[in-house]
């Protein structure tokens, strides 16, 4: 019996991630992206395209930025982009700046 949690689990957070396009007029489909892809980012359509083949899509909310899929596709119609979350700004400003500055500024004699 196949575990279907894991394909209905949230993606978890990563430090990288990635970006897949896929030319999907000229993918014929063979899902040889699929078996590389160990995160499985990316399924077969239910659509055709217009060469009449179901083309691979992309869940880049999974996806690492890893690349195998760029690598096995014999077609060369994978394009992976990694990107870098960017990182929220923590404020790390004293409570009592302004007394600091103060000192600073106008010390007592």
């Amino acid at each position: 019996m196949e575990d279907n949690s894991k394909k209905n689990a949230p993606a978890r957070e990563r430090k990288v991630k990635g970006k897949v396009e896929i030319d999907i007029q000229k993918c014929k489909g063979c899902e040889l992206c699929t078996a590389a892809c160990k995160e499985q980012a990316l399924t077969l359509s239910e659509t055709i395209n217009i060469k009449g083949y179901r083309y691979i899509i992309a869940n880049n909310d999974a996806c690492t930025g890893c690349v195998n899929c760029a690598l096995v596709c014999p077609d060369a119609v994978i394009t992976v982009y990694r990107t870098h979350p960017v990182k929220k700004p923590v404020d790390i400003t004293p409570e009592n700046i302004r007394e600091q500055l103060q000192s600073i500024v106008s010390p007592s004699k």
